[in-house]
């Protein structure tokens, strides 16, 4: 046996994997197949204690460490090579309170489980829109999801959470308790310490809603995204969803002849009764597409309808930026870049915000662009490495394109890069410095930098 296996991380009670460990190729994956790094030890934490502990341990060592929930992070920041992984995945308690109308939930849970534990009560909150996202990192980052135009972002939900902070104390962080780490955590990432548990505000939804998608020839994308455009414009909270170019998946409803062929699709989440999600879907309906696989579907269903094309260990590379507006130009743009898209897991999506996304006051969370009518995103995922240098250019031809119609900025949680200019646009100069202050306070030697990382100030 290894001295790795024997391992005593003092005050630690929980499970260490290590290289000769039979579980351990499997523990040190991720969900982004590019990231291929080898950690010397995975500290299976199963208390807040248990985090504390191997924080300390990682500390004292000047020791690289990483945290992993669910292991979404574009980045790869969810594993390190030569350190410690703290892994918070057997944090999985889940409490819903049914009649306060909030949920308790372990930093392990992944959105398919706990989208089943509010759903046995009629409730949800804004969650990832792949089911196997891990909770914590979407929160933390922002939280998008087909809820945000009615409920807003999951961190906007975000009622409290218990913080292991650099100094591995345990503390709860709320609108009453710690405020200035309570508001970082709403969108400032891992840079202020490790939520183990976070508390959410519920909200009413489903268990039945109108969900699926509508897919219309490739050359109508024009006449599809201006209409698309000022449907969503005028639309009601309750209808959420996005548009999406890609290649048709061989999916039962997609006709023959179109399939692994450029098309448009509108992702449709409709919301509310089911007559009354009907008619806002209506005037997308009398588009004319040549598939309908809008149907009334468990709102369950809905949150994993896109799984199948986002599967774990593909290759990847991510980019969004908000938009001011989506003008003829935007779209003829993106249509041209689009209708060469190198391969059939990669999506473009033209996301309409609104709603109850812009009405949270700018100062309420640390994010920003509230005010910003739409988003895009370039999902890029191919499953061969060697693919890679294709794919990478055709993103990088997106983001060119879009530029004169974009801002610099988008959400934390929608990049797989680091730099440090980018993080500053994540936010804007007033909340960036809010932000550095309160790093100043709860991280001052930048402990917590595996990150979209905001600096101490000294």
């Amino acid at each position: 046996m290894s001295l790795l296996t024997d391992t005593v991380i003092p005050g630690y009670a929980g499970e260490i994997v290590t290289p000769d460990h039979p579980e351990y190729e499997t523990a040190r994956r991720v969900w982004h197949g590019a990231i291929d790094r080898r950690p010397s030890l995975i500290a299976r934490a199963a208390s807040s204690a248990d985090v504390a502990a191997a924080l300390r341990y990682a500390v004292e060592r000047d020791m690289p460490f990483a945290v992993r929930a669910g292991g979404h992070s574009l980045a790869g920041f969810s594993v390190v090579d030569d350190g410690l992984v703290i892994d918070l995945r057997p944090l999985r308690r889940i409490a819903v309170d049914p009649v306060r109308r909030t949920a308790r939930v372990g930093a392990g849970v992944l959105w398919g489980e706990l989208d089943a534990a509010t759903q046995e009560h009629g409730m949800a909150v804004t969650g990832g829109r792949i089911s196997d996202t891990g909770v914590a990192g979407l929160t933390l980052g922002s939280g998008s999801g087909w809820l945000e135009r009615r409920h807003g972002l999951t961190a906007d939900s975000l009622l409290g959470a218990t913080v292991v902070t650099a100094t591995g104390d345990v503390v709860h962080a709320g609108p009453y308790e710690h405020p200035d780490l309570f508001w970082a955590l709403r969108g400032g990432g891992g840079n202020f310490g490790i939520v183990t548990e976070f508390e959410f505000a519920l909200h009413e939804v489903g268990p039945i809603v109108l969900g699926g998608v509508l897919v219309f020839e490739f050359e109508r994308g024009m006449e599809v995204l201006r209409a698309y455009r000022a449907i969503m414009e005028a639309a009601d909270d309750d209808l959420g969803g996005c548009a999406v170019l890609h290649r048709a998946p061989p999916a039962p409803f997609v006709p023959a002849h179109l399939v692994g062929r450029p098309v448009v699709g509108i992702m449709v989440a409709s919301f509310g009764d089911l007559d009354r999600a009907a008619r806002l879907v209506a005037p997308l309906r009398a588009l004319g597409p040549v598939a309908d696989a809008v149907a009334p579907m468990p709102y369950t269903v809905l949150q994993s309808l896109i799984d199948a094309g986002s599967p774990a260990g593909l290759q990847g590379k991510f980019e969004s930026a908000f938009m001011d507006a989506l003008p003829d130009a935007a779209i003829r743009d993106l249509l041209a870049v689009a209708e060469h898209v190198p391969s059939p897991f990669t999506e473009v999506l033209i996301q309409p915000l609104g709603g109850a996304y812009a009405r949270v006051d700018r100062h309420a969370t640390a994010l920003a662009h509230r005010d910003a009518p739409w988003m895009y995103h370039a999902l890029a995922q191919w499953p061969d490495p060697a693919d890679t240098p294709l794919n990478r250019t055709w993103t990088e031809r997106l983001v060119t394109a879009m530029a004169p119609h974009s801002r610099r900025a988008t959400h934390p949680n929608h990049v797989s890069s680091d730099s440090g200019e980018r993080v500053r646009s994540f936010y804007g100069d007033e909340t960036y410095a809010r932000l550095v202050a309160v790093k100043d306070r709860w991280d001052p030697h930048n402990v917590f930098r595996h990150n979209q990382n905001i600096r101490p100030s000294t």
